[in-house]
């Protein structure tokens, strides 16, 4: 894992969210959607915490998103029980050295159009559904679950763009 690529793609959601929840771009529609006004937004705003909790659950998410855009991690995890095995072993271990650094697939699909691809995918198929239907059960409109799903759909793509492509 390139901890550096998956803190700077941690980032990502909070520079995207100033800009895609700033009132001139979504934010009104957002807080007429939400209910909100500005003035509810801002009281009672412990913005310390948010920001701190908010970054560490985009560290979190970087990480996982590690696994979903750089199919060399996989690599090890199918191998296990081959490498366990000492009578397949050297197979195994033939096979990883492809994987590794310098191998021949070792930066196979490492590139930032790829990590987009998955995190397009990701957003589609994953967010969109959990936002759809949280705002069902919480009687919001799907305006709110589309500029949501929206956000964390473009979030992902960059993302998963920046991880995959920096080696």
């Amino acid at each position: 894992m390139n901890w550096i690529a998956t803190i700077v793609a941690a980032l990502v959601p909070t520079v995207l969210g100033f800009i895609w929840y700033h009132e001139k771009v979504m934010g009104k529609m957002w807080m007429k959607e939400t209910g909100l006004t500005k003035e509810d937004v801002e009281k009672d705003f412990n913005m310390p915490l948010v920001m701190g909790l908010s970054l560490l659950f985009s560290i979190m998410f970087s990480m996982y998103l590690n696994s979903i855009v750089i199919h060399q991690m996989h690599v090890g995890s199918v191998l296990m029980d081959a490498i366990a095995d000492p009578s397949r072993k050297e197979a195994a271990e033939a096979i990883a050295a492809k994987f590794n650094a310098g191998g021949e697939y070792a930066n196979e699909f490492r590139r930032f159009g790829h990590g987009a691809l998955h995190g397009l995918i990701a957003g589609i198929f994953f967010v969109l559904p959990i936002m759809a239907t949280n705002g069902m059960y919480e009687k919001k409109s799907f305006k709110l679950a589309f500029i949501n799903s929206a956000y964390w759909t473009l979030t992902l793509i960059l993302m998963g763009g920046i991880i995959c492509a920096w080696k």
